[in-house]
């Protein structure tokens, strides 16, 4: 089973900083069987940090598998939203933007 910090790991070697340039949010993932980190995105750089961010741009609650599965691209993530395996409170025009700001291979 991935966990959490293996998947945030994955994400930071594939962070793309050319499509996060002139950001500036912050992505909540809280992660239901195992920590919680955030990832500060501002204008093309990245920070992580573990625990709850005061005041996420956007949230999204899923379990690790569910995850990794979207980041992946194992897991389409508009289908994992539709049935509940993904949830997105906030502005979640921005969950759209995952796949840019980290791209596959």
């Amino acid at each position: 089973m991935a966990t959490a910090n293996t998947v945030i790991d994955m994400l930071k070697n594939r962070f793309n900083p050319e499509a996060a340039k002139g950001m500036d949010e912050v992505f909540q993932f809280n992660i239901t069987d195992s920590d919680d980190y955030y990832m500060i995105i501002k204008d093309g750089t990245l920070d992580v940090a573990e625990g709850e961010h005061d005041d996420p741009s956007v949230t999204l609650s899923t379990d690790s598998e569910t995850l990794k599965g979207v980041m992946k691209g194992e897991v389409d993530g508009m289908q994992a939203f539709m049935t509940g395996r993904l949830k997105a409170t906030g502005n979640i025009m921005l969950a759209t933007k995952l796949t840019s700001l980290f791209p596959n291979g």
